[in-house]
């Protein structure tokens, strides 16, 4: 334990005064005492294990710790969320944040941060403003619609919706329409808590517009439709098109929305994935009054809540006391008017925001970038010695998915490398990946260890490497073992 160095030792080293230079010494000073304990927990666990005695240098262990400060740091001055790897090909991974940002948008929203905006002030007449202004007009102007607002996520758009035009009144909806999102929120909770009071129509399987029209009655105040995104019911089914709802609406004096939800801009089809998933712009090509999405799904921004439609509507909703506490953020809206900016030309969309990227890569080129990862792993098992005999890599078809409550059914060919231990169980090898900087999330399938190439960035490919080999390096001592290399005589 004495060769265990002290936090003053640490941060009078000069890789430590530099980093404070770059860091607050807080955090930096914060991570020295995280390593410094993590040395003290390894050679305590050494000891439990019966250990006489370990010819250890203090310098050596200052030399650990001083290597691993840097990234130490960045952990201790931004403790969360952090950056992770995805290698399950799940492009709208919801655990993990759902759709990554453009690399411009991600630059509009540090130059925002980092200093003072025009939030909420008029440049031009030098009063105040609206943060709506920023992105109501692009949103209108993008998808058709009259009017936009926007609120800090989809459930809240349903919400406040709800609110501004039923509360007190019945919402009529298809029973097979009422549907429960990720984290247990349900359609028909989000609607009580509105106020207004749900109405179901038809059967799980079949409504048809006669079941709307007898439902209609003087306490009606609106006709909803939502959009199962994250299921289909398949078989014998029927189901009212927005068109008809749209029409009845009209006959009826009744406000019609829609509950998109997936926020798909334009159709797949134009670059070559058919998934026969409903657009925003036919959604305001039907006439819906209301319709509401997504903004961090398919349409491959920050987390969000797009509300389009009826400019009386949308301005009864802006005044509603409810939109104040549902506002979206300064940081989102610069990453969310960024996006949409790259929506104005849907045909460039898909080389400038990273959902679409992903989503419509064929597996030719997936596989290419794959042969390149499973080359920068074999040259990793070299240099550490790592016989290959006892690894088996290979490149395999694996189809991936949306995620993210989008194109449900939908299954996208896709190619992975297949990592095989003679050593280390796939799950073990899974549990080294995770606890590695960054941390790498795969899946597991036939007893292998799958890296998909659909949701990995070319950065991501070396550094992922690296930490395949380091996993696979140490086959009895990594990640909460201790990896201290004694002999027989000293385990005496």
């Amino acid at each position: 334990m004495r060769a265990i160095p002290s936090i003053s030792d640490v941060l009078s080293d000069p890789a430590a005064v530099e980093l404070m230079a770059a860091y607050p010494r807080w955090a930096v000073r914060n991570a020295a005492r995280e390593l410094i304990d993590s040395e003290r927990r390894r050679f305590s666990s050494v000891a439990g294990q019966g250990v006489c005695s370990i010819d250890v240098q203090r310098q050596d262990v200052l030399a650990r710790v001083v290597a691993n400060l840097p990234s130490a740091t960045v952990l201790a001055a931004a403790p969360g969320p952090r950056y992770v790897i995805n290698a399950t090909g799940i492009v709208l991974h919801t655990n993990l944040g759902r759709a990554p940002l453009p690399e411009y948008a991600a630059r509009a929203v540090a130059e925002c941060a980092m200093g003072y905006s025009d939030l909420e002030y008029d440049l031009e007449g030098g009063g105040r403003g609206s943060r709506q202004d920023h992105i109501a007009r692009a949103m209108a102007e993008l998808t058709g619609a009259p009017a936009a607002y926007v609120v800090n996520n989809n459930a809240a758009a349903v919400l406040l919706c709800l609110d501004t035009l039923a509360r007190g009144r019945k919402v009529l909806v298809s029973r097979g329409e009422l549907v429960e999102i990720g984290g247990s929120f349900r359609v028909p909770d989000i609607m009580e808590r509105s106020g207004a009071t749900l109405v179901e129509v038809g059967t799980t399987n079949r409504t048809r517009l006669s079941d709307y029209r007898r439902a209609i009655d003087s306490e009606a105040g609106l006709l909803l439709k939502v959009h199962t995104s994250n299921f289909r019911v398949m078989g014998f089914t029927e189901e009212v098109q927005l068109a008809e709802l749209v029409e009845l609406g009209r006959e009826c004096g009744l406000p019609v929305m829609y509950d998109l939800g997936s926020g798909l801009v334009s159709d797949l089809g134009r670059f070559g994935l058919h998934a026969e998933e409903p657009t925003v712009i036919e959604a305001v090509a039907s006439g819906a009054d209301l319709v509401t999405f997504s903004g961090d799904k398919l349409f491959g921004g920050p987390q969000a809540g797009i509300i389009l439609g009826r400019e009386d509507l949308i301005r009864k909703i802006s005044v509603n006391p409810l939109a104040r506490a549902l506002r979206i953020d300064k940081l989102t809206l610069s990453a969310l008017a960024a996006v949409a900016a790259a929506w104005e030309n849907p045909d460039d969309a898909g080389e400038s925001i990273p959902v679409l990227s992903m989503l419509t890569q064929n597996t030719d080129e997936l596989r290419e970038r794959a042969a390149s990862l499973m080359g920068l792993i074999e040259g990793g098992l070299d240099e550490r010695e790592i016989p290959r005999n006892l690894v088996d890599l290979a490149i395999v078809d694996d189809p991936s998915e949306a995620g993210g409550g989008s194109m449900p059914t939908v299954s996208i060919p896709g190619a992975s490398v297949s990592v095989t231990s003679r050593c280390i169980p796939a799950d073990q090898l899974q549990t080294r990946l995770r606890r590695c900087e960054p941390p790498v999330v795969v899946r597991i399938a036939e007893g292998s260890v799958r890296f998909h190439m659909r949701t990995l960035f070319e950065r991501d490919l070396k550094i992922l490497a690296e930490h395949v080999c380091d996993a696979l390096a140490s086959p009895a001592t990594f990640g909460g073992d201790t990896d201290l290399d004694f002999s027989e005589k000293e385990q005496d």
